[in-house]
């Protein structure tokens, strides 16, 4: 299993509107052989951006094509509980993460799942989660 973060998703939304392969595309065809999916976070935070686009009737079917192809994370009885857990760690280490972006990380680490992203800054942070940039 390997989840798909937003900056990844919005890279190859963007390459496939301009009809070009780019990095998002070649990692795709990479992790072809993986499960792959998203946490329900990352289906929230590409709806927002769709909704605030100059077109949002259109992004919003782009988003949802896009996310039909894949398996959605929800939140289940184990997230609060590695949500408190890693929040804890990284505040025992001085270091802060965006909210959403904990909440798409521990999606991946209850999973057991990698995460694809290319903000890897901010995830690679986050003790246990493997980052696979791109």
């Amino acid at each position: 299993m390997t989840h798909l973060d937003t900056s990844y998703l919005i890279d190859l939304l963007r390459e496939n509107g301009r009809g070009i392969e780019g990095p998002a595309t070649r990692a795709l065809e990479e992790l072809s052989e993986d499960e792959l999916g998203v946490s329900v976070h990352v289906a929230c935070e590409l709806h927002a951006g769709a909704a605030q686009s100059a077109d949002p009737q259109r992004e919003h079917g782009r988003v949802e094509a896009l996310l039909s192809a894949l398996w959605r994370a929800e939140p289940g009885e184990a997230f609060p509980i590695a949500y408190g857990r890693t929040l804890a760690k990284l505040r025992r280490r001085g270091e802060t993460v965006s909210t959403t972006d904990l909440l798409i990380a521990t999606a991946a680490l209850v999973d057991g799942a990698a995460l694809v992203t290319r903000n890897v800054r901010d995830f690679e942070r986050i003790p246990g989660l493997t980052v696979i940039s791109y």
